[in-house]
Order: C-alpha cells, then structure tokens, then sequence
C-alpha cells in the first residue's frame, strides 16, 4: 500500500470507535450493561492502538484532509465520558439526586477538559484526569459500592481534572513504560473478563481491575514526586 493509503486506513480505524460507541450505546439503552462495557472495551483497545499507527504512517502529513485528533477527541468523549455517566445513571449505583449531580458534574467537566489546550504535559503525559470514566466506571460495577463513595470519587476526579497532577498516558509516557503499557494492556483483559462474565462479585478479574486501576491513577503522581535523575 502506498503511504497515503495506510494513513487513511488509520483514520479509517479511528472512526470505527463511533461504531463500537454507538453499540455501546444501544446496550446500555437496553441494561446490558456486561455488553455495553465489552463494546468499550474494544473501543478502548482501537483508542490504545491508533495512536502510535498514525504517528508511524504519518497521518498529518500523507492524509491532512482529516483531523485525526479532532475524530480521536469526538470519538472518546462518546466513549470515555458520555456512555459511561449515562450507564452509571441508569445502573442502580446512584439513585435519585446523586444520579443527577454526578451526571452533570461528569459531563459538564469533562466537556471542558477534553477543551484545554494545557491536556499534554512534555512527556506526553496527562496534566490532570484525563476524564478517563469508562474505566472508573467500570471499576464501580464491578465492585458495586455504596452511592455515597460513588458520588465522592466523582467529585474528587472531577476536580483533578484541573489541578496540576500528572497522570501517565501508558503508550506515550516514556518513563516506567515497561511497567505501564502491560499494566494497561492487563487492565484491558481483566475488564474484558469482568464484563464477560457479567460483573460476577467472586470473580478473579475484579483484584486484577483494582491493582491496576491503582497503579494507572497514581503513577503520574509518584513520577511527579520522584522526579527523574538527569
């Protein structure tokens, strides 16, 4: 294939994370939440591999008439943000008030964050929550919480959006990347699994979810406060 050809595949590759939205979607419509997550979860996995396809075949430069990071952005706030608030919503997990407050809250910043131009940090990693919900959400069916902690992780990641706290991007943050991309490659499996098997409270997938659900929200922070000998 000529290299134009292989950056519109790539574009091409991208735009199917609004089909596996969309799927998503009318799972979530119909309370099936286990496929609903596993739709995301492949979605996730488009979002995890196209980057570094575009950079390789050079997108910007063999097929500038689309926008790759504009079609990424639109495609994960669908994905990353919408879906998942809309499936927290309608779960069970926050009924009445605190349904709602999260929803807005969620929605709402995140609308904004995925508008600020000060996302990337030079190491192309996160500055702030990268309004990462599908996980977090995920992680919440998964454990199935009281409403109350529901509605304070919302709250505490809603504001760390926008606070200058460094969250790892597993592909593209260098450092500890030996560690990270497994980590994130495992944590695509374990809620494959979670989801395949719908959530099962004794399953083995969920101690898997949380240890790397953890080490993918606080690395960036301890990168931050063990700064990088020169």
């Amino acid at each position: 294939m000529t290299p134009r050809t292989k950056a519109l595949a790539v574009h091409l590759l991208t735009a199917t994370g609004a089909v596996f939205a969309m799927l998503a979607m009318l799972a979530a419509i119909d309370a099936k939440w286990d496929l609903m997550f596993l739709w995301l979860v492949v979605a996730f996995f488009v979002d995890g591999i196209d980057g570094p396809l575009a950079r390789k075949y050079h997108v910007k430069h063999n097929a500038p008439e689309f926008d790759g990071v504009l079609l990424d952005l639109i495609i994960d706030y669908l994905t990353y943000v919408f879906i998942p608030a809309f499936a927290l919503f309608k779960s069970g997990l926050m009924d009445g008030w605190s349904g709602w407050v999260m929803i807005i809250v969620i929605t709402f910043a995140s609308s904004l964050y995925f508008a600020d131009t000060r996302m990337k940090t030079k190491d192309n990693s996160f500055s702030g929550f990268p309004g990462c919900w599908n996980m977090v959400v995920l992680v919440l069916f998964a454990l199935e919480p009281d409403w109350w902690i529901c509605l304070a992780l919302v709250f505490v990641l809603s504001v760390a959006m926008f606070v200058p706290l460094k969250f790892i991007h597993p592909v593209r943050t260098e450092r500890w990347r030996m560690v990270s991309l497994p980590m994130a490659l495992a944590w695509t499996g374990f809620a494959g699994w979670a989801a395949w098997v719908d959530f099962h409270p004794e399953s083995w997938g969920h101690w898997g979810l949380v240890v790397t659900s953890v080490y993918l929200l606080v690395a960036g922070v301890a990168q931050q406060l063990l700064p990088q000998r020169t």
